[in-house]
């Protein structure tokens, strides 16, 4: 549950379940995974005691061992999406408030010089998106909701700072995110990019621990 002192985003603010919504594609692809993990290793046991019928070859092998280890990746998405299933983001006349299912924060409006969407390929058909929000000024690298958002990269414009906030969110939500946006703050509305595939990256986790001495959030 929420501290009781948690900042509120208002009554009517708009709503996007970015957790459910991931969860909704990710949790059927990692059980899918785990289940060709199941097979992997269910195989390599019945090779490796000889009680397989028939010969079995070396690429056979391989292939159950990596099998298995589609499993292994199944079981940490899994973990992941299921950890991830109550984020949601809410949009109002004061910012984009992030929450995590256990506490939340606000990225101010009045604290951005402006708001861009980032997409980048994912497989042939899919695509990733991310909102990327510029700030005007210094940015908390340590909050300990929004801190595994920062990202140090090239701005989406001159003038703009490498320091930014980067949110993830589904592909099914992207329109209800950028309606929300434009809602509020069409001024500050940057239009969208294509980035290379990969574009999300990783938090600063090392620089995080450095900084809080090893206390991470």
């Amino acid at each position: 549950m929420l501290p009781s002192h948690t900042p509120s985003p208002a009554p009517d603010a708009t709503v996007i379940r970015i957790g459910r919504r991931g969860a909704m594609t990710g949790l059927p692809c990692s059980v899918l995974l785990i289940a060709l993990g199941a097979v992997g290793v269910i195989g390599t046991i019945v090779v490796a005691t000889g009680n397989q019928k028939g010969a079995s070859g070396p690429a056979g092998y391989v292939g159950l061992v990596f099998m298995s280890l589609l499993g292994v990746l199944g079981v940490f998405l899994f973990l992941a999406n299921w950890a991830n299933r109550r984020a949601r983001v809410l949009v109002d006349a004061t910012g984009l408030w992030v929450e995590n299912g256990r506490a939340r924060n606000v990225v101010p409006w009045q604290s951005l010089a402006g708001v861009g969407l980032y997409w980048s390929k994912l497989g042939r058909s899919q695509k990733v998106y991310s909102l990327e929000l510029f700030p005007n000024g210094p940015i908390d690298q340590d909050d300990p909701v929004l801190w595994t958002l920062v990202r140090d990269e090239e701005p989406l414009h001159p003038g703009l700072p490498r320091l930014r906030h980067r949110l993830p969110f589904p592909a099914p939500c992207r329109q209800e995110m950028v309606s929300a946006v434009q809602q509020y703050v069409p001024h500050l509305w940057l239009g969208e990019s294509e980035r290379a595939t990969g574009h999300i990256g990783r938090p600063d986790i090392q620089g995080h621990r450095q900084r809080t001495q090893g206390r991470t959030q």
